[in-house]
């Protein structure tokens, strides 16, 4: 069977069951007859539509064709998390809290002005201006009273007709904003952070082999997918072993691959991010991680290239949101000394210090790391994972003293590298720390 038939048959079947109204039942053996396929042909495209989000597998229930769940965008806020956020109460139009909010306008200027700045799925955060509150909802906006004030009881039946959320806090409008402002801004960041999800690809099938395969159907996949790796996985559709071309070198073709697999893999879910997958792939030397969805089961693959293009991506796009770490570093600047010696210079500013008022030791580990970070990018364009850190604190550094950070590669391989990073203030040496990281391949 080569690999246009697979292919074509496989994406029959996810088409004739997209095509099937919600509720539908489905089982193997009745599409394998209607669609004249094999039941394993059936039994895969069946899975591959599961991890489609298109179809759903329950006890008792068997497998129907549900509606596909869109992905909520995680810098969106609900109406409800801002009840939260804020100590709210809701006054009107509750069964609109699941609504989500693009924007919020503070309502401090007279009404005819506010009106322009009013769209559909805003926040309207005003104090005690009931034609304010009844204009907003009218524009498809909700609305957050601040200051503890109550609206009318027009209001409220306005809000539960239209379902856009009414909600009433004791805090200033200040103190409100702010608290939104935070929220978004640490979605942001959130968003950033790149998940095995994000990457997971959902239009193709998986390439996946059952435990009681054998040699010769491993050989078949190899021809069908191009891929010389696969997931095994058992009658519950779990992930039980990894299969690869190594693995069946000089076996008979009807040989099980439940003997000759590695049994009890690594796996990742949706929400582990790239970056821990991609520690993972680098500490077991393995190309292929299986990914798992809540109940165990085979959710799809993630290899080192589609990690190592993810990272590439990442580091591209541009950084609406600064984490801890960005904001400690954005204090250090890169310099040459006079031998035209790579070193990082900056100053110790009052919120790096420590309860005795010196520089905290975590921020100083946390510089370090970061110094070894960028000084092996400009040896070679990849990611690094840390594997250890020796750190030997010589001498206190005082708030606002400039610090110099000298890092220096005392090896450095395809997979491996050792750094020594000196940090010294007014020319004296009050830290020493030597660093070995993992290397991401680029080939």
């Amino acid at each position: 069977m080569g690999p246009p038939e697979f292919a074509t048959k496989h994406e029959q079947i996810i088409q004739h069951i997209e095509g099937l109204g919600i509720g539908t039942r489905i089982s193997v053996r009745k599409i394998a007859q209607e669609l004249e396929v094999s039941e394993g042909t059936a039994y895969r495209a069946i899975k591959d539509a599961e991890n489609r989000g298109i179809v759903s597998t329950k006890e008792r229930t068997g497998t129907v064709r549900v509606e596909k769940k869109q992905r909520q965008h995680i810098d969106k806020l609900t109406f409800e998390e801002i009840v939260k956020m804020v100590d709210g109460e809701v006054l009107g139009g509750a069964s609109g809290l699941h609504k989500t909010l693009n924007k919020f306008v503070i309502g401090a200027m007279q009404l005819e002005a506010m009106i322009r700045y009013i769209e559909p799925g805003n926040l309207l955060i005003v104090g005690n201006r009931n034609r304010a509150h009844h204009s907003a909802l009218t524009l498809g906006a909700g609305v957050l009273i601040t200051g503890g004030f109550d609206t009318t009881d027009d209001v409220k039946e306005l809000a539960d007709e239209l379902e856009l959320p009414i909600i009433r806090s004791g805090y200033d409008t200040f103190t409100v904003a702010a608290l939104i402002n935070r929220a978004i801004f640490d979605r942001v960041i959130k968003k950033q952070i790149l998940l095995v999800g994000d990457i997971l690809r959902t239009d193709q099938p998986i390439a996946y082999m059952h435990k009681t395969d054998t040699v010769d159907d491993v050989l078949g996949r190899i021809e069908e997918t191009n891929h010389n790796r696969f997931p095994v996985v058992d009658d519950t559709f779990k992930p039980v072993g990894m299969i690869t071309t190594k693995d069946i070198i000089g076996a008979s073709g009807n040989q099980a691959i439940d003997k000759l697999m590695t049994r009890n893999p690594l796996t990742v879910t949706p929400q582990t991010s790239v970056a821990t997958a991609g520690h993972m792939m680098v500490w077991e030397a393995i190309e292929l991680l299986p990914v798992i969805d809540e109940k165990g089961k085979l959710h799809g693959v993630i290899s080192r290239k589609d990690v190592l293009k993810a990272l590439q991506n990442i580091q591209m796009q541009p950084q609406n949101g600064e984490t801890l770490e960005d904001q400690i570093w954005s204090a250090f600047e890169e310099r040459r000394d006079d031998q035209g010696r790579l070193y990082y210079h900056g100053a110790i500013a009052a919120s790096m210090s420590n309860q005795v008022g010196n520089m905290s030791e975590g921020i100083l580990a946390s510089l370090i790391n970061q110094v070894v970070t960028r000084t092996m990018k400009e040896h070679r364009r990849g990611d690094l994972h840390i594997d250890s850190t020796s750190v030997y604190y010589l001498a206190p550094v005082e708030i606002e003293q400039d610090v110099d950070l000298y890092p220096k590669v005392i090896e450095s391989s395809r997979r491996f590298c050792k750094v020594l990073v000196e940090v010294s203030t007014g020319g004296k040496r009050v830290a020493q720390a030597m660093i070995t990281a993992r290397l991401f391949d680029q080939a």
